[in-house]
């Protein structure tokens, strides 16, 4: 038996004891807040990609929302004109819809654009920042022919 400090002695099968009155193997005592802390670390790091692909996947949907409208909004000037230049249209639509025109091909003559918008996921968790998602969209107007004879 040995005195513990200030209080009644101790059988020495009882020093040490864990859970349930059994001593555990030398060496594991505070392994199971080690493991715990490996898994709250591995569940923070995929807290993290998981709020990093939602971030890219709102950057994809909003680039191809923006580049669908900048190409509707560029056909129909080059359908229908008005005066305004195509390119100034589509680039004016995209960056209302949060993206930058890279390109925009809106051939005068022609009822068809196609745009090609980018945008910036923003900053990212655990990927790599300036990332740039791109996305693409055709539009065509197909205006109704004349009729040769005039009735409708």
């Amino acid at each position: 038996m040995t005195l513990a400090s200030g209080g009644p002695p101790v059988p020495a099968a009882r020093r040490g004891a864990g859970r349930g009155g059994r001593a555990g193997p030398d060496g594991e005592r505070g392994s199971a807040t080690i493991v715990a802390a490996a898994i709250i670390a591995l569940l923070v790091v995929l807290a993290m990609l998981t709020v990093d692909a939602g971030r890219l996947l709102w950057a994809v949907a909003r680039a191809q929302s923006a580049a669908d409208a900048a190409a509707l909004a560029a056909a129909q000037e080059l359908a229908l004109p008005t005066g305004s230049d195509p390119v100034e249209i589509a680039r004016t639509y995209a960056a209302g819809n949060g993206a930058e025109m890279a390109s925009c091909q809106c051939a005068e003559g022609t009822h068809e654009a196609l745009v090609v918008v980018e945008v910036a996921p923003g900053p990212m968790l655990i990927l790599p920042d300036g990332a740039v998602v791109q996305a693409r969209a055709r539009a065509a107007v197909a205006l109704p022919e004349p009729n040769p004879t005039g009735t409708g």
